[in-house]
């Protein structure tokens, strides 16, 4: 992570074009072959920390409190990713800004972003198919936690967009991690037709953010489609925050920008 850092370093002070592999070398106290050891260019050695900030997204998705649904999971983990000095410190988001906007300018850079996002949206894949899972084990014994009246009469566990997901379409963006979608560049959209949950018995009083023991988690078509839709709603507004100049907090922020894009799936028919 350190040569990573260095590298980002030097390619925000100096630029792309004008920082060499070996200079990234030099400055992290390595040799040139070290460094080729672990990278194949130089463009790839910032892509430790494109992908740092794309698995803090889905983590944050994974650890977000059962029972909310999974859009506000979503919800929550874009809070706790990209609200300043939560999930980056306040001092690094121009730093965030600078990278992305040299992925987007730079083919050889937006490919290492394209690639982390592709990676990133797998991984939410399948920690959106383990929460459906859960919740699909909560409805048999009759809480929904995915939206909706459970079959067997329990009580509905609020899923809906949170407050701040309004107006918006999908997330649209440009092509660099769509975070890319949590990074950055590269991601994906839209909304979608019906995604099931496996749905299997078996009472569980611990929410839906962990599969049901003994049971494997199936990332299916439609909620494939959901963490390309999801991924590409945090991509573009990191990407429609950093071509401007406005500030990081505010309406036009990563934050709220993300929130909008995820009002795309509010219709989401998880679980069902």
């Amino acid at each position: 992570m350190e040569i990573a850092r260095v590298a980002a370093g030097l390619f925000v002070r100096h630029g792309l074009r004008a920082t060499r592999a070996e200079d990234i070398a030099q400055a992290a106290g390595i040799a040139p072959r070290t460094f080729y050891r672990y990278f194949a260019t130089k463009e790839e050695a910032v892509a430790p920390l494109y992908a740092t900030g794309a698995q803090r997204w889905v983590e944050a998705v994974r650890a977000a409190p059962p029972g909310g649904g999974v859009l506000r999971a979503l919800e929550q983990g874009v809070h706790h990713t990209l609200t300043p000095g939560v999930g980056v410190s306040v001092s690094s988001w121009e730093w965030v800004r600078t990278l992305l906007r040299l992925a987007e300018a730079t083919p050889s850079l937006g490919r290492v972003w394209a690639e982390v996002c592709q990676a990133s949206e797998r991984r939410l894949g399948e920690v959106l198919a383990e929460r459906v899972t859960r919740a699909g084990s909560s409805r048999a014994g009759g809480v929904s936690e995915t939206g909706g009246v459970s079959e067997t009469g329990g009580a509905s566990g609020a899923d809906g967009a949170s407050g701040a997901s309004r107006a918006s379409g999908a997330g649209g963006g440009s092509g660099a991690s769509g975070a890319s979608g949590a990074s950055g560049a590269s991601g994906a959209d839209g909304a979608s037709g019906a995604s099931r949950a496996s749905g299997a018995g078996g009472d569980s009083g611990a929410g839906d953010n962990v599969a049901v023991a003994g049971e494997v988690p199936v990332v299916t078509p439609d909620l494939r489609f959901a963490a390309a839709v999801a991924g590409a709603a945090v991509r573009a507004a990191l990407e429609a925050w950093a071509a401007g100049d406005g500030p990081v907090e505010g309406p036009d922020g990563p934050v709220e920008l993300a929130l909008r894009n995820l009002a795309a799936l509010r219709d989401f028919p998880w679980g069902q």
